[in-house]
C-alpha cells in the first residue's frame, strides 16, 4: 500500500509541475503579445499552483 501512495504522490507532483510550466508559458505569451489581462490571469494561476503545492511540501511523504 505504501508503494501505491508514493506512486500517486509522484504523479500528483508531476501534474503540478506541468501546470506550473504551462502557467509560465502562458505568462510569457501574454507578455510577448502585451495582453495585461492574460498576464494577470497567468500570474494568479501560477500563484494558485504554488498554494496548492504547500500541503505536499509541508507534510512528510518520504517514507
Amino acid at each position: 500500500m505504501k508503494n501505491k501512495e508514493q506512486f500517486k504522490f509522484k504523479y500528483e507532483i508531476l501534474g503540478w509541475i506541468l501546470f506550473i510550466v504551462s502557467a509560465l508559458f502562458f505568462i510569457g505569451s501574454s507578455i510577448r503579445s502585451g495582453d495585461m489581462i492574460g498576464l494577470f490571469g497567468g500570474l494568479f494561476f501560477l500563484i494558485a499552483c504554488f498554494i496548492f503545492l504547500i500541503p505536499y511540501l509541508s507534510s512528510d511523504h518520504s517514507g
